[in-house]
């Protein structure tokens, strides 16, 4: 027998038996095998479909850990921009809060012409005679700034004017040991010498034995000596120290202004004060 005789009676004897098996499923006669085949192959239907249905949720879930992984990252994205947000708005409320005290002031103080000024930087620098602590402002001579001109807060007297660049300046402030300032107390009128002190604090010297000094009085300038307009706000007097033998008597002084939290201070500068001829005390 030929290979191509052969073949042709496998394709007859399949066509053979595909038709016999339509007459015999169409006639009925094939249902008790279908049915034994169908009890035989379920079990292996039934596992095929349980795996398929547990990779399909494999599959979701995956998708889904894929879907919150990158919905968490939006969320945690949009989170720090609302935080920036939030810093910037407070920082903006604060500044604000902090304009408007010195807007109040100057509205306040008609009779002063005013710059504004920020602090670019502050110092405490030790040198081998003494101790100096001033801070440094964002304008100069081009801004019409110029020596000896007060600096102020809507809280009180910071300093003054020490040196002048073209876009700086130098304020030595009036808890610096060098910087004295005429005072006056408000309640009982006593004149005295605001002096800084080496820790930065204040000293009312040079108060007259007769004059009452009355701890909670408020301290102001006296305009004595014509180094700072009269009335500027020092600061409070927490203690009184008077010892009868002594020609004069003294307080400790409280500043209104918080030195170590300055951000934006005030320059007089229509205020001409008296030139001075290098005092031997440094004093202002």
């Amino acid at each position: 027998m030929t290979r191509e005789r052969l073949q042709f009676l496998v394709v007859v004897a399949l066509i053979v038996i595909a038709l016999a098996g339509f007459v015999l499923h169409r006639a009925g006669l094939l249902q008790p095998v279908e049915g034994l085949l169908l009890r035989i192959t379920a079990p292996v239907q039934q596992g095929i479909s349980a795996i398929s249905t547990q990779i399909d949720e494999l599959a979701q879930t995956a998708r889904d850990l894929r879907e919150l992984r990158q919905r968490n990252e939006e969320l945690e994205a949009q989170n720090a921009a609302l935080l920036l947000d939030n810093v910037r708005l407070r920082e903006i409320e604060t500044e604000a809060a902090l304009l408007r005290d010195l807007l109040n002031f100057t509205q306040s103080n008609p009779s002063y012409e005013i710059k504004g000024a920020h602090i670019v930087a502050r110092k405490i620098a030790q040198d081998p005679s003494n101790l100096q602590r001033y801070i440094v402002l964002d304008v100069g001579s081009e801004s019409g700034v110029e020596r000896n001109m007060p600096v102020i807060t809507d809280r009180g007297l910071v300093g003054r004017v020490s040196e002048v660049g073209a876009t700086w300046s130098r304020v030595l402030l009036i808890i610096d040991p060098q910087s004295t300032v005429n005072a006056l107390t408000q309640s009982t009128r006593a004149n005295g010498a605001v002096q800084g002190q080496a820790d930065g604090s204040l000293v009312m010297r040079s108060i007259p034995q007769e004059d009452a000094v009355s701890v909670g009085d408020t301290v102001f300038t006296s305009g004595l000596g014509g180094n700072f307009p009269r009335q500027l706000l020092i600061g409070q007097i927490v203690e009184a120290e008077r010892k009868d033998y002594e020609l004069y008597q003294s307080a400790i002084v409280q500043p209104t202004v918080d030195f170590d939290h300055l951000e934006v201070v005030l320059i007089i500068t229509d205020f001409e004060p008296v030139e001075e001829t290098e005092p031997e005390d440094g004093a202002q």
